[in-house]
């Protein structure tokens, strides 16, 4: 099974969709992905579809609901094979699971290439880090679980992902800025700022990017707007790192990497 979640969802099997219309059996078939190997209890995903309103033909609805997935998923199956739509929508004890098998998933691959990216990073290895981060960020096609509406868990899932992206940016940043890919850096951290104005890391970065490209005035003209900025949204100055650094641009000093 095929399932990319970073961005519009998409889920194949053998090439053909199995990702429902209706928003329900959806979002259940999303989370049942994004737990995939792992069983889901009932209790979970009631609470995932109906939150506090949940219908007193819950355990029915829910039945159904898979009973349509598998459905869909056995229109995928070629006959020789062994698979049913059982075997991968599974029944546990008070839960289900979706059981993928071997099949490619984008949050899978993009953890394990978060996981050796931060391995080469913590050692200092910052070409492979590079390398491995820059995989990692490329797995993303926009927005996780874009067109699937979220209860609790999903939105949870959500804000883990996208921390993990940050995180993943962050560090990508970082070897950058080690490895002297300055040029390279500021188009998408001009973008970054845009996006998140507040975000120090990003500004630090674009900052010393900035400087070591011979725009002094442009990493200065950043700190201006990060210092009015967190100003008005919060009531707070940058950072002691960002003064330090906005300082040492301006004496043209020794500009450190974050």
């Amino acid at each position: 099974m095929d399932i990319r979640l970073l961005g519009a969802v998409d889920i194949r099997k053998n090439g053909t969709s199995v990702v429902p219309s209706a928003p329900k059996p959806r979002q259940l078939l999303i989370l049942l992905a994004m737990r995939r190997g792992r069983p889901v209890d009932i209790a979970t995903i009631v609470d995932e579809l109906w939150g506090d309103r949940v219908p007193r033909s819950a355990a029915s609805t829910l039945q159904t609901y898979v009973m349509q997935l598998r459905h869909a998923i056995s229109r995928t199956l070629a006959d020789e094979r062994k698979e049913t739509a059982k075997s991968l929508l599974v029944t546990c004890h008070g839960a289900y699971m979706l059981n993928p098998g071997d099949g490619f998933s984008d949050v899978v691959e993009f953890e394990d290439l978060l996981s050796s990216g931060n391995k080469y990073f913590d050692c200092g290895d910052y070409s492979a880090a590079a390398r491995d981060l820059d995989r990692a960020l490329d797995l993303w096609r926009g927005s996780p679980l874009m067109g699937v509406q979220h209860g609790d868990s999903l939105a949870l899932d959500v804000v883990a992902l996208e921390e993990a992206r940050l995180q993943a940016l962050e560090r990508r940043g970082t070897a950058y800025l080690h490895l002297g890919r300055n040029s390279q850096l500021i188009r998408e951290l001009r973008r970054l700022v845009r996006e998140q104005p507040m975000h120090e890391t990003f500004s630090f970065q674009l900052m010393v990017a900035l400087h070591r490209s011979g725009n002094t005035w442009r990493a200065v003209e950043e700190y201006s707007r990060l210092r009015h900025t967190l100003a008005e949204e919060l009531g707070i100055n940058p950072s002691p790192r960002l003064r330090r650094l906005h300082q040492a641009i301006l004496s043209d000093g020794r500009v450190p990497v974050p």
